[in-house]
């Protein structure tokens, strides 16, 4: 059964292309294309089946059977320059597709239940076809399952969404201080764990409040980390990379045929295992979001800004600093969001988002091996995203 299901997320992962980048560190910061046309304001804002993921409290809003289906086209664009004189080159790895899948369904006047499947996260680089970069390749890919079961009493509601995440990993590197041991790395691991989480919601008078948090989920990697510590030198034992806890508040009010939105959300990035070992701080996620709602078709807009995880280390961190800006640069803080909607039929919509990561550029200095040529050198990331997603929706 366990195989089973790892054939069908492969399958539905091989819709896009390598690695997915994402905004908050390793986390989309929305999921669907309401919430993405928002900058990720889902927290106290129903957007729907599509909220089944970000507060299922608020699947409650549903008014028969809906269902959401679509995807993300994403594209980051990163530069890395190791310092020694041979300039920047890029990232090869600047296109791929994230997909999701939403339904949920009135069961009572007081019970609701959905499921869904969504593309949450990952990142990686590409630069095989660069030497002065190691010829780094990572490639973190995670996909969640859930089936969020929700209880509305007057106006508030309660829910819980059992998660079931698949994840995958691949680190492969040339070590330019010991080439006589050819490609470092240990092939793709895979791993599936189980997860959670709770919302709640409140509304009056046009104006919703909700809550959620969602468990830690630690997911392993056969080799994959020791492997590529290994290839430098160190001893590391880990090969946990989890997928970290986060607690959030959002409120949203309505009036006339405005909403204004706003979330608060804590991604624990320094309680997850591996990125806790590589420095990755936690992050306060701050979004706003707005909707001009007509009779047939809707305007959105968003801003989402959340600091880097990402610290320098100084040059005790030498290693640590160079995995995280060539592997693993989640550095990327202010993002800045538009969307739309239209209505086909009163049964039919299509939603449409862009999102733009604004461009960070980061710089440590490192050690030089054995001070040659000089003790220490700088090491410089640039990274920026363009995000394009699509939904059809469709209410029975």
């Amino acid at each position: 059964m366990k195989k089973t299901i790892k054939l069908a997320v492969v399958a539905a992962l091989a819709l896009g292309a390598t690695s997915a980048f994402a905004t908050n560190g390793a986390a989309l910061i929305g999921m669907g294309a309401k919430s993405r046309g928002m900058a990720g304001t889902s927290i106290g804002i129903s957007h729907g089946a599509e909220s089944a993921l970000s507060n299922p409290a608020l699947i409650t809003s549903v008014e028969s059977t809906e269902i959401s289906f679509g995807g993300t086209l994403f594209m980051p664009d990163v530069t890395y320059d190791n310092g020694m004189g041979t300039g920047a080159h890029d990232s090869a790895a600047d296109m791929n597709v994230i997909p999701e899948v939403s339904l949920a369904t009135k069961v009572t006047d007081n019970f609701y239940v959905g499921v869904g499947m969504w593309g949450t996260g990952g990142m990686g680089v590409d630069y095989r076809k660069n030497a002065d970069n190691f010829n780094m390749v990572t490639n973190l890919q995670l996909m969640q399952f859930g089936v969020p079961l929700a209880y509305k009493m007057n106006n508030f509601s309660v829910a819980i969404t059992p998660i079931l995440q698949y994840g995958s990993l691949d680190i492969n590197f040339d070590n330019d201080q010991n080439l006589s041991n050819g490609t470092i790395g240990n092939g793709v691991s895979q791993d599936l764990q189980f997860g959670y989480s709770l919302g709640l919601s409140y509304e009056i008078s046009g104006l919703t409040v909700g809550a959620v948090y969602k468990s830690r989920i630690d997911m392993d990697y056969d080799k994959q980390l020791e492997t590529a510590m290994a290839g430098f030198g160190q001893t590391y034992t880990n090969n946990k990379l989890s997928t970290p806890a986060e607690y959030g508040l959002g409120a949203s009010y309505v009036f006339g045929a405005n909403t204004v939105a706003i979330d608060y959300k804590r991604i624990k990035w320094s309680d997850a295992k591996g990125y806790k070992d590589f420095k990755w701080e936690d992050q306060d996620v701050i979004a706003l979001g707005y909707e001009y709602n007509a009779k047939n078709w809707a305007l959105r807009a968003g801003y989402n800004y959340a600091k880097s995880p990402i610290k320098d280390q100084g040059l005790p961190g030498t290693l640590i600093n160079t995995l995280n800006l060539l592997g693993f640069p989640g550095i990327v803080e202010s993002h800045y969001a538009i969307g739309g909607t239209y209505n086909i039929t009163d049964k039919a919509s299509v939603d449409l988002a862009y999102v733009y990561a604004a461009k960070k550029t980061e710089t440590y200095t490192v050690a030089n091996p054995g001070g040659s040529p000089t003790p220490t050198r700088n090491i410089t990331t640039t990274h920026s995203q363009t995000g394009l997603s699509a939904q059809l929706n469709y209410a029975f």
